[in-house]
This record gives structure tokens, sequence and C-alpha cells, in this order.
């Protein structure tokens, strides 16, 4: 009889959490994010669709050392590198990736890549569109994930 009344103290106990949760909720303005007529106003560590960015030069930051895809737990990061030459300089290193692909199919955002790299060449953006109907769409190739030369002001100028 006393391990069923404390059962029944322990259940009384937890509605009257929920309910007290749900009441103090219950008149607070409610967040209401307008997107797409509105931007979305992202939090400073929002990992998004990744960037292989570029150096002051224009050149790519990427020197192909395969660190983002052997630190990756998913193994959706395929790369293949080729030899910079004189004539045609990719990036500032010796080599650069001529294949750079992502398969967000696969990709957990869990920024191991954007840590392990050494050149911070591959960072998250503020990328979140990635709905698609063809699971094919969500390969991600080095031409899509580069970021454009030159930059684009988002801002008009001061």
């Amino acid at each position: 009889m006393g391990a069923t009344l404390y059962e029944l103290k322990a259940a009384a106990g937890a509605l009257l959490k929920g309910f007290a949760v749900t009441f103090r909720n219950l008149w607070r303005k409610p967040v209401t994010e307008h997107y797409p007529d509105a931007p979305v106003n992202f939090l400073p560590r929002y990992r998004g669709i990744h960037v292989l960015q570029r150096d002051e030069n224009g050149l790519e930051k990427c020197v192909a050392c395969f660190l983002c895809a052997a630190a990756c737990p998913a193994q959706c990061i395929y790369i293949e590198a080729d030899e910079n030459t004189a004539a045609n300089r990719i990036s500032a290193g010796e080599r650069y990736a001529r294949i750079y692909n992502i398969d967000y199919s696969r990709c957990i955002f869990c920024g191991y890549c954007v840590e392990s790299c050494p050149t911070d060449a591959i960072t998250h953006g503020h990328g979140f569109e990635l709905a698609t109907y063809d699971v094919t769409a969500l390969l991600y190739r080095k031409e899509k994930l580069l970021e454009p030369w030159p930059p684009q002001r988002t801002s008009a100028p001061v």
C-alpha cells in the first residue's frame, strides 16, 4: 500500500511540474520567424552548409591534405588531389583539391572537418536550404562549395 501511495505522489508531482512549464509559457509572447519574407536570424555557432574559402589573392585555401576526410565520422567527404604548376596555380600549396565533394545525405554537421583543417579552408556557412526530392542533388561538388571570387559585398559601402 505504501509503494502505491509513493508512486501516486510521484506521478502527481510529475504532472504538476509539466503543468507548471505549460502555464509559465502560456502568456509569453510567441517567437515567430517570418521566413522567407524576413531574413533568418542565426546564432553565432550555427553550423550550415560548408564553404570552401579563398585567400586574399583569390587562391583556394585547400591544399588537399585529406585531414577533413579522415576526421569525418560519416565518411561523406571525397577528395582527389592534383599538383599545382607554375602556369596553373590553384592554391598556395604544392597541391590542390581537383575534386572536393560533400555528400549531404550522409553529413551530420558535426564540425570535425572544420576543426581538423590546418589552413581554415573549410568552414560552416549560413546556408540551410537542403530539402530536395532527389538524393543526388545532395552531393555538393567543389564548384558549389567554393566561395565566389571576387567577394560580393553584402552591405553598402561606408
